[in-house]
């Protein structure tokens, strides 16, 4: 037998002719093969001629082979093929296997591509063309010569630019598209009512990675003297020739800037210092997006370009997965710009196969395309990222309604999700690069590393290898862009919209921190895509975490137990006194952070020294709400408070030392790990230094409006700032106790003028001294603290200052009806009840002050936890018949315990009672 030669493509299927030696015809059936085999799985001990197709309906791969009369049979497979995707244009016709046929079911063209091959082999009935389809285009060559020619070609990448160059009549051998060309084809096909040739064109084109890497290319700019050297020559030519040259020239562009733009791509990944500089790329985007807007009002032409990016997404995933195409030719990115311009991705039809299998072919980028394609997005404007945005949540909303997700069908293991959920991570990061970025204004590390816990890990609980050994880990792409969601001031729209409530809803948190924290290279875990998570989650997140280092430390002080003999407490417990909880407390925690901080990760028990009461997280709370309000009490002078704004800030003149801070920062840090809200109350900077970064001028809007207004004042004054106001570069603050303190922000400041040009330095090195260097010692130490508890934890890695702030101090917001829906009931008690329905409305009848009272009464926090009230599981239990005894509560358990009082009036006096005198633990 003779090699097959490739005679043409048929929709996805690769067509071949081959005779015997005797130069008789066969024919061989389609051959199924085993599912998911990879183009060099197929490649393994067999002959040229056999070729591996993917198909895009179906995850295998699908052999053909047909013997046929070289052109001629292939011209009628051709015709068979075409007769059932488009008809003959008859609609009258009675031909059961024709598309006009009013009876006939459409197939896709898979299908299509094999009926046409059994036609072919039963010489069915063929019908002539219509009179309105004469004239019209084929999409595949009429030459077999040429058909083999122009598919070895494309499958080497490489294109003859005499064969992409199309004549009027015909665009059977246009290969790659220009917008012009586009319009051109749409105007004939407007003539003649007739878009079946347009149909084809994009068909094909947009079906073939090749071809659109090709199409729509930025027209190249010529140097002056290519400039003249052209004008010279045009003026020798009539305007016919002038037009046929114009069109020959912009055919002909395509090489040297398809070869400039490779040169300067092939790099792994840009440079970090040029990040926030332009995004050159060869397709030209602007004009992608016309031939868009032109072309998706018509039906007929939008549904050629959802089969083509069903039939493309496969192989360009294969080319990514196998054959590292990138790499070879960065033009290749222009595959995923273009596509991504189709304003209608997000819509119904796209949802089910197409966009999820594009999703999972552009999940396979390289690093640095994926950083590439973030800075050209980030370049975009907001209603563009929006556009995005919705694109990739649209598809994860529609799988997670589609399908029921539960602890033995994970989210995880959803492809589509999964890949669209990387997929937003790059348009994550376009937003962020996009956004207000301060990436210069970083706090720098601490000179002292933070002593590592010797704690047994998950991983090495559950036998796997320790990973992070020094804390959270770090995302990729972050890394490669060198930029962080911190360094972002305003995003180019809201970090919320990131965020999705349904796939939140079915997600499985402990399942998926398993997969972050252990197996993370087989298992994806939504936690390495946090921005897509809520607060809520996070936190349960975070809860997982803190829960597992506490039961490591009790598990390796057992082991040190049996091994040293000796008896080692397995739990952070502090005595305390209530009259001396700063002294007892500080001193015991100091004593811990010397000796072992370690121990600062176990799980955290107090005990009131005279009381009783076992602490199941109540006492606890109460401990760390009486720690605050001695430590930011004013009289101690570590904290100054404002009382325009409300809020507390470090005391640069204050008579503590370092270790005291670094102690307010433990228990911040305490507070976090054993999940208690704190009544703090710091503006936004402190968070933003916690996580690394600076304060500069606009923070001090939020810590010392007073001055941001001074200062944004003479940023703005239009006269002569040196004569009409007179200051210098030294600035004067009060210590404790009034005595003015001088201080340079430059070298014999005193002695310089701030003038118009030089206010805007005066004004950084100002906020700079104010929000940094004035409180350098105190808050180092402070933060020092706070990573003593947290350093190891994934805190900074999942939460953004904003909700870092949440973490620590709750909601503010009390939505007391989302805890009356929330609440449950015990001891004979149902919503229904008379004194349930009076407490209820006892309770919202409540002012502000009163409301408060009654959560600190009941949970032993007057603030709402992460995600509101709504999430605050509150009991209320019948606590006996009518008496005159106050309501209790359980803090550690959010239980109240309410008799059942004979009247409204009574119900309101005792409980008000109870609420206003509950400071102690001496009622249970």
């Amino acid at each position: 037998m003779v090699v097959l030669a490739p005679q043409c493509i048929v929709g996805s299927l690769s067509v071949f002719a081959s005779v015997d030696q005797d130069g008789r015809e066969y024919f061989v059936e389609g051959l199924e093969l085993n599912t998911r085999r990879t183009r060099s799985d197929c490649d393994v001990e067999r002959p040229d001629s056999f070729v591996c197709i993917r198909t895009s309906s179906e995850d295998f791969y699908l052999t053909t082979f047909c013997l046929m009369k070289r052109a001629a049979a292939k011209h009628l497979i051709e015709r068979y093929y075409h007769q059932l995707t488009e008809g003959c244009g008859n609609e009258a016709c009675t031909n059961e296997a024709c598309g006009s046929s009013p009876g006939f079911q459409r197939m896709d063209n898979n299908a299509a591509a094999i009926k046409a091959l059994e036609l072919y082999k039963n010489n069915a009935k063929l019908c002539d063309p219509h009179p309105s389809k004469k004239g019209a285009s084929s999409a595949f060559p009429e030459n077999s010569a040429k058909g083999a020619h122009n598919f070895s070609a494309c499958s080497n990448g490489k294109m003859n630019h005499k064969d992409l160059q199309p004549s009027r009549e015909d665009f059977r051998d246009l290969n790659y598209l220009t917008e012009e060309k586009v319009y051109e084809i749409l105007s004939l096909c407007s003539e003649t009512e007739d878009y079946s040739p347009l149909i084809r064109v994009i068909g094909r084109v947009f079906s073939s990675a090749e071809s659109l890497v090709q199409s729509f290319r930025k027209a190249k700019q010529h140097t002056k003297e290519e400039l003249k050297s052209l004008q010279a020559k045009d003026e020798d030519k009539d305007e016919d020739e002038k037009e046929t040259a114009s069109g020959s020239s912009t055919a002909m562009e395509v090489e040297p800037e398809a070869s400039a733009s490779s040169g300067d791509g092939s790099s792994h990944g840009e440079n970090n210092v040029q990040k926030l500089g332009p995004v050159e790329v060869s397709v030209d985007i602007e004009a992608v997006r016309r031939v868009y807007d032109r072309l998706l009002s018509n039906e007929k032409i939008e549904a050629a370009f959802l089969n083509a990016l069903v039939y493309l997404s496969p192989n360009v995933e294969c080319d990514l997965t196998y054959h590292n195409v990138y790499a070879a030719d960065p033009n290749y990115l222009n595959v995923f710009i273009i596509v991504m311009e189709n304003s209608n991705l997000h819509s119904p039809e796209y949802l089910e196969i197409a966009l999820p299998q594009f999703c999972k072919a552009m999940s396979k980028l390289p690093l640095p395309a994926l950083a590439k394609l973030a800075r050209l997005w980030s370049q975009y404007g907001a209603d563009q990222i929006r556009r995005l945005v919705e694109t990739f949540q649209q598809l994860i909303t529609y799988t997670v309604i589609s399908n029921e997700f539960s602890s033995d069908n994970l989210v995880n293991e959803d492809d589509g999700v999964v890949a669209a959920t990387k997929c937003l991570k790059i348009v994550y990061y376009a937003n962020v690069l996009g956004g207000d970025l301060d990436v210069d204004h970083n706090e720098e590390e601490d000179d002292e590393p933070i002593p590592e816990s010797s704690e047994l890990t998950l991983q090495e609980l559950l036998g796997e290898e320790r990973r992070n050994k020094k804390g959270p880990r770090v995302d990729p792409l972050e890394t490669e862009l060198g930029i962080r969601a911190s360094d972002c001031r305003k995003p180019l729209i809201p970090f919320e919209e990131f965020i999705n409530e349904p796939l939140n809803e079915v997600l499985e948190m402990d399942k998926d921190y398993t997969f972050f924290k252990v197996e993370t290279e087989s298992k994806f875990s939504f936690m390495t895509c946090p921005f897509i998570l809520n607060a809520v989650t996070k936190n349960l997140g975070l809860y997982y975490d803190n829960r597992i280092r506490m039961y490591s430390e009790r598990r390796i002080t057992a082991l040190y137990s049996l091994v040293q003999g000796q008896q080692l407490n397995p739990y952070l417990r502090l005595k305390v006194r209530r009259d001396h909880i700063i002294d007892d407390a500080l001193v015991r925690l100091e004593m811990i952070a010397m000796e072992n901080p370690a121990d600062l990760k176990k799980q955290l028990y107090v005990e009131f020294e005279g009381e009783q009461g076992v602490d199941e997280g109540g006492v606890s709370k109460e401990f760390f709400q009486l720690v605050v309000e001695e430590i930011f009490n004013p009289d101690i002078g570590m904290f100054t408070y404002d009382e325009s704004t409300k809020l507390f800030w470090f005391n640069p003149s204050s008579f503590e030392n370092e270790g005291q801070f670094t102690l307010i920062g433990i228990v911040l840090g305490l507070a976090i790990y054993n999940n208690c809200i704190l009544d703090v109350h710091f503006p936004m900077v402190v968070y933003r230094k916690l996580m690394g970064k600076k304060g500069t001028f606009r923070d001090l809007a939020d810590s010392h409006p007073v001055l941001y207004q001074s200062l944004k004042d003479l940023m703005e004054y239009e006269g002569n700032v040196e004569e009409d106001m007179m200051i210098t570069f030294q600035i004067s603050q009060t210590d404790l106790f009034g005595n003015p303190l001088m201080y340079d922000l430059k070298e014999g400041g005193d002695k310089i003028p701030v003038t118009n040009e030089n206010r805007k330095d005066f004004v950084a090195l100002y906020a700079e001294y104010m929000l940094n260097k004035s409180v350098e010692k105190q808050f180092k130490a402070f933060r020092r603290g706070f990573h003593m508890v947290t350093n190891e934890s994934p805190l900074k890695y999942l939460f953004r200052p904003e909700e870092i702030e949440l973490l620590i101090c709750g909601s503010r917001n009390l939505d007391f009806q989302a805890l009356e829906e929330s609440t449950e009931y015990d001891g004979g008690y149902n919503k229904d009840s008379c004194i349930i329905k009076d407490f209820w409305e006892t309770v919202h009848s409540f002012g502000q002050e009163q409301k408060r009272l009654f959560l600190q009464f009941t949970t032993g926090t007057d603030r709402a936890p992460v995600g509101g009230l709504g999430k605050l599981k509150m009991i209320i239990a019948k606590n006996g018949p009518d008496s005159d005894r106050l309501p209790t509560s359980h803090t550690c358990f959010n239980v109240l315990l309410l008799p059942e009082y004979s009247t409204k009036e009574k119900l309101r006096e005792r409980l008000l009672k109870a609420i206003t005198y509950a400071k102690g633990f001496g009622m249970l």
